[in-house]
């Protein structure tokens, strides 16, 4: 997967920040470069780097491989940089973008499961511990962007994954549950290549389906029917349309018609 996988990695985490900037991101980028760069580095190295904070190792070891640090710097000064906005326009052609977002996506499912792998080595029964570094692992820009962001100066904390989780963080608990199950040989009896394949599969269709189709979350309805059955949105409306009913009753014992009906006469 070297350096291809990671080089289209980089350049939409980086493409990803400077969009988060908006029509500023010329100005800033040439008023505050270092500020740039390193919030471009947070972003290219964040599943490292919370997996190493969640893990007690340190934070400075993702940044080891001076290899890495140079491509993805070289991938920073392209996006920002470049003649005319020349690599960052290409990034936003489709078929360029459907390539390496291909690309990403793989890079992804690999993290994962490296995550959920090496996580099973330190703690081999703490499953909820394998879940959690497999899911900072695959999606750790976003759950890291608030620090990104005040790395810009920028401090949005109603901007988190915690609040507001995006499909990507969702799809990698999912993906790191399916693998902690093949693992532990729980409730999956296929080979272990079927079901990294499949997973590989699950995030490129959806990723697909973002970017030609735009379905940006294809689990809301399901989580929405959820809450509504198990965490009290079916209550709730039994409680509202109670009150509902006792004010109309208590409106039409005193004699008084409801406001629908005042309106309508």
């Amino acid at each position: 997967m070297t350096p291809y996988f990671d080089v289209a990695h980089y350049l939409l985490m980086i493409a990803s920040v400077r969009d988060d900037l908006g029509t500023n991101g010329p100005t800033f980028s040439r008023r505050h470069p270092l500020s740039c760069w390193l919030s471009s580095m947070v972003v290219c190295f964040a599943g490292n780097l919370l997996a190493n904070f969640l893990l007690g190792e340190p934070l400075i070891a993702p940044f080891k491989k001076h290899e890495d640090i140079l491509l993805a710097s070289a991938c920073w000064y392209l996006i920002f940089y470049s003649p005319f906005d020349v690599v960052y326009k290409l990034t936003k052609i489709t078929p360029i973008k459907i390539v390496l977002s291909v690309m990403k996506e793989i890079l992804r499912a690999y993290k994962i499961h490296h995550g959920v792998a090496y996580a099973a080595k330190l703690y081999p029964n703490a499953y909820l511990i394998h879940v959690i570094v497999g899911t900072v692992k695959g999606a750790g820009s976003g759950i890291i962007k608030v620090v990104e962001q005040l790395v810009r100066g920028v401090w949005i904390p109603t901007q988190n994954e915690i609040l507001r989780p995006s499909f990507a963080t969702k799809a990698c608990v999912i993906a790191s549950i399916v693998f902690c199950l093949d693992r532990n040989s729980l409730y999956i009896s296929l080979p272990h290549e079927i079901t990294y394949l499949c997973v590989v599969a699950f995030f490129v269709y959806f990723k697909l389906s973002a970017v030609l189709l735009h379905v940006n979350d294809p689990l809301a309805p399901f989580e929405n029917l959820f809450c509504a059955v198990f965490m009290g949105g079916i209550w709730d409306a039994l409680s509202r349309a109670v009150v509902q009913s006792r004010e109309r009753k208590n409106i039409t014992e005193n004699g008084t018609a409801p406001p629908e009906h005042k309106k309508e006469q």
